[in-house]
């Protein structure tokens, strides 16, 4: 099994990087893990409350859960990953069941801020994209899948978004194996990983051939 961690600030493009791998790849080999799955329910809070979560933060996540089910799909056991909507700021009461796969990629914009994650990482990719463009697809996202109308949009992201993406996700760059630039656009550099991962699963077939010959 191979665990490939893509982190990037909030709209640089990492779903369209992570759908380009999966298309690269073997079908049905890969199972995805979003860390926007894991953040803690505050379905208890007010609308007015709601408003000032900071979902840009490492704390508003569930990392030892999510870390303890990505332990689970290593040791070959299924996981019941939980459901967040952004609507009801709340988890939902079903789950999603996730099978053990060839390749794990866990996504998410604050993944490579805990060392512990990092560690299960076998491959870590940053997307890079420019603050601009990240700002213009934030703005649209909010509007269509989160409920915010534009002036929302725009003082979540200057009190949220911006200041935690420096602080906390900018950072994390150095962390990476490979840096994307531009997203899903960056066709050489998506093609260089997906021949990457196929490199390693391939190396363990054999390794696991020999062990079983």
């Amino acid at each position: 099994m191979l665990v490939i961690g893509i982190a990037g600030g909030s709209g640089s493009g990492k779903t369209t990087v992570v759908r380009k791998i999966i298309e690269g790849l073997p079908k049905d080999s890969v199972a995805i893990i979003s860390q926007d799955s894991y953040y803690y329910d505050n379905s208890d809070l007010s609308p007015e409350e709601k408003l000032k979560i900071n979902f840009d933060h490492p704390n508003s996540i569930e990392w030892p859960l999510l870390i303890k089910h990505i332990h689970q799909l290593k040791n070959g056991q299924a996981i019941d990953m939980p459901i967040y909507s952004y609507v009801t700021c709340a988890r939902a009461t079903d789950t999603q069941t996730i099978h053990p796969k060839e390749v794990i990629i866990v996504e998410g914009i604050l993944i490579m801020t805990q060392l512990k994650l990092r560690n299960l990482l076998d491959i870590k990719l940053f997307v890079s994209t420019d603050s601009d463009e990240r700002l213009m697809r934030i703005i649209r996202r909010d509007i269509q899948e989160r409920g915010r109308n534009y002036d929302d949009a725009l003082t979540h992201y200057a009190k949220f978004v911006k200041p935690m993406h420096q602080q906390f996700i900018e950072p994390t760059k150095m962390f990476a194996d490979v840096i994307i630039p531009e997203g899903g656009n960056n066709k050489v550099a998506i093609e260089m990983v997906i021949s990457r991962i196929k490199l390693n699963l391939d190396q363990a077939k054999v390794h696991d051939n020999i062990k079983t010959g």
